[in-house]
């Protein structure tokens, strides 16, 4: 398997949307320490202006308006590959690789993952394990739906991210409520990218965890797994992530053998992606295959665990470069979430003296301020995060251990209105 270089390192990568600084500066950082970047964003940089080189302003919302500002561009200032690693623009990261002429993914493809719904029916096609679903268009339709699956089920948006507006049902006026709740929750700006709906599904029990993979001409290889720790049912807040680089999954022949199934059913032929699966008693099931690397820092963890550089891997899969993903470590590392205890104002946070010295404690983050509402479990959305941690540690339990401990050394209390929500909603 070859790849030509055919890119110079004076050609910009084009990078579509910057997202938050707390989550998103990291990888920005790792692909600007190796090419310059041209940010294409509705918005001119913020707290990524110093590590892009131009910024083209796109509506990203817009495709056909966007892939004429971009051939204008390109046709002034030739681009060495596009990325992203933003869920909104996979499947315009796609089109604009195919217009220009550069190494990427098929729009086809990134259009099955943005869909949850083209991502069932690919699954089924191709028999890799998965949820039975139905698309639901009304109150109705949706507890037909879960009749004819079995209780429980879980309702879902067709193409949200981040967990927004997935409910478990375990009766049919659960149902209606939770198709309500789909039909209008949101998170970051989504819904103005994606394509309307709701699922029904059959409710997968079993852990949860996700293969972060590379595809390189159609050759799927597993460069870590995340072990998730969700909160309470019925949603499935993600609070928390764990990698370690010895983890016995990572050559799990079942794992593998859907993983690379699910790449192969959805015609994914490049990229980095994260495919979220649950350990099932009949084996391991997609829940969804998403056509960029993961979010919530989990590639700064697969970094620091294994020493693969997964901004490095998408600049090289942009550039038409075979990359290196042989690991360097055998570590673990792992983020935690924090939401508040109740719902209302945050007070002031507090951290332990010498908490942010110590060596194991990569960083602590607060993401919400002081005298800002916030709205705790079960009711509250990724936006009600007060801050995160991350730790390194020898191995998986010791990295449960550490997490925990940054945990009772930290405070941030809440108190007022007890009945505000922060939930992303239309």
């Amino acid at each position: 398997m070859t790849i030509s270089d055919t890119s110079t390192p004076a050609r910009p990568l084009l990078v579509l949307g910057a997202g938050s600084q707390p989550y998103r500066s990291y990888f920005l950082e790792g692909l600007a320490a190796r090419h310059p970047l041209v940010l294409a964003d509705s918005e001119p940089p913020s707290w990524s202006s110093s590590l892009v080189h131009g910024h083209l302003p796109l509506d990203l919302a817009d495709p056909e308006a966007a892939l004429a500002a971009v051939k204008s561009f390109a046709d002034r200032v030739p681009v060495g590959g596009v990325c992203t690693y933003m869920e909104h623009h996979v499947e315009l990261m796609a089109q604009i690789a195919e217009l220009l002429g550069l190494p990427g993914p098929s729009p086809a493809a990134m259009g099955a993952c943005r869909d949850k719904a083209a991502t069932r029916r690919l699954l089924a096609e191709h028999h890799v394990l998965s949820a039975l679903s139905v698309q639901a268009g009304t109150e109705d339709e949706a507890v037909d739906g879960a009749r004819a699956i079995g209780y429980p089920v879980v309702v879902k948006p067709r193409a949200m991210a981040g967990s927004a507006g997935v409910l478990r049902a375990d009766t049919d006026a659960e149902v209606r409520a939770a198709f309500l709740h789909a039909s209008q929750e949101t998170v970051l700006g989504l819904d103005a990218y994606a394509v309307g709906g709701v699922l029904v599904e059959e409710y997968l029990d079993g852990e949860e965890i996700s293969a972060e993979t590379v595809v390189v001409g159609g050759d799927v290889q597993i460069v870590a797994v995340t072990r998730k720790r969700l909160g309470n049912e019925p949603r499935f807040q993600e609070i928390g992530h764990v990698v370690d680089a010895a983890d016995p999954l990572l050559t799990d022949p079942a794992v593998t053998a859907t993983v690379t199934g699910a790449v192969r059913a959805l015609g994914i032929q490049r990229g980095v992606l994260h495919i979220e699966l649950r350990l099932t008693a009949h084996g391991p099931a997609v829940i969804e295959a998403n056509g960029r690397p993961a979010g919530d820092l989990i590639p700064l963890l697969v970094l620091l665990a294994t020493g693969v550089d997964l901004p490095a891997v998408v600049a090289d899969l942009a550039r038409g470069v075979i990359p290196d993903l042989t690991p360097t470590r055998s570590r673990a590392a792992g983020v935690r979430f924090l939401l508040p205890a109740f719902s209302g104002r945050l007070g002031a946070v507090q951290v332990a003296r010498g908490l942010r010295e110590t060596p194991w404690l990569e960083r602590l983050v607060w993401t919400r301020h002081m005298g800002e509402r916030v709205t705790a479990p079960p009711l509250a959305s990724i936006d009600d995060r007060i801050g995160h941690w991350v730790v390194t540690a020898d191995n998986a339990d010791q990295c449960h251990q550490r997490l925990t401990e940054v945990l009772v050394q930290i405070s941030a209390p809440t108190s007022g209105d007890s009945t505000h929500t922060t939930a992303c909603v239309r």
